[in-house]
């Protein structure tokens, strides 16, 4: 994308963004109006990372015009799920723009089979799959940098006792972190909801997930907060955000019902913000979400959402 046909679109999603926040046209809303503009440029407070592909209506599917529209939009990162299957070339090419921008990309999946028993197996195949996983996540971090490869231990075994299968994921996660340590990147756990997404999972709470981390006791075994999955789960979510802190490295968001941007739902995401912000949180907040309007207007809509949540005072 040439620069001046870059320059075009930005202006054009910042005043978009401005007139959607303004209900008024005339006397001081003007003046109001042309301040949300000057403040849409601004970098967030935290870093919430747009997924690619998010903005194509304004920036297309290009790789490079993702990241440079979300900076221009005042975000400070960006997360690839799909990273690791990425073709070498754009895995560097990403890297590098993040990089000269001064941004930071979030966690990559690196095991997430939702069909399998895994982790919660004590079997030697389980043990060198995971052993190869962890190479392939060494490698892209060799590439990348990205700091945190996401992984979610699989299936339960309904033919074994949960405290066994704990005690499994928790020595397989000891081998996993060997390998991570030793390349200089963390796992990060994700507990994903069995009630509405993903039922049969082993991991799938908070305070589990802390638990583990805690057994594990390896500083390379680390947890995704994701907000939506854990407003499904078990709500309290600032509360167990506290109590879990320490072992917390990244989190997703979406809003529940309908996963999608920030005030389409039940969550006070402005409250969760200032308390992630009080905790001096330097990390990445994945947008893991659809748009609730997936027009150019939709786009306009989502990085406004995240304006008003981002306002909180500190």
């Amino acid at each position: 994308m040439n620069n001046s046909r870059r320059d075009f679109i930005r202006k054009t999603a910042i005043a978009g963004a401005a007139m959607m926040a303004a209900p008024s046209v005339f006397g001081s809303e003007a003046a109001k109006r042309r301040q949300k503009a000057a403040d849409a440029v601004v970098p967030f407070k935290l870093k919430y990372a747009p997924a690619f592909g998010m903005f194509n209506e304004h920036c297309g599917a290009d790789l490079l015009d993702n990241i440079r529209f979300c900076h221009d939009m005042g975000f400070r990162a960006m997360f690839d799920n799909g990273l690791i299957g990425r073709p070498v070339e754009d895995q560097v090419k990403i890297a590098g723009e993040i990089s000269r921008l001064g941004m930071e990309l979030g966690p990559f999946v690196l095991y997430a089979d939702f069909s399998v028993t895994s982790f919660v197996l004590n079997k030697p195949e389980v043990k060198e799959m995971l052993i190869n996983k962890m190479k392939e996540g060494a490698e892209c971090f060799k590439r990348t940098g990205v700091k945190w490869a996401l992984m979610v231990p699989g299936r339960y075994d309904e033919k074994l006792q949960r405290d066994f299968q704990t005690a499994n994921v928790i020595d397989n996660l000891r081998y996993c972190c060997d390998i991570a340590e030793e390349a200089g990147f963390t796992i990060v756990l994700e507990p994903l909801n069995t009630i509405h997404d993903h039922p049969g999972l082993f991991l799938n709470g908070i305070p589990q997930a802390y638990a583990i981390c805690r057994a594990v006791d390896r500083p390379s075994c680390k947890i995704v907060d994701d907000i939506y999955h854990q407003q499904i789960s078990e709500g309290n979510l600032i509360p167990n955000i506290e109590a879990a802190w320490s072992e917390i490295a990244a989190f997703h968001l979406g809003d529940n019902p309908g996963r999608k941007e920030p005030t389409t739902g039940e969550i006070n995401f402005k409250n969760v913000f200032k308390y992630i912000y009080s905790r001096k949180y330097d990390g990445v907040l994945c947008m893991e979400h659809g748009l609730s309007d997936k027009s150019k207007d939709g786009e306009v809509r989502v990085i406004q959402a995240y304006r008003e949540c981002d306002n909180f005072e500190v």
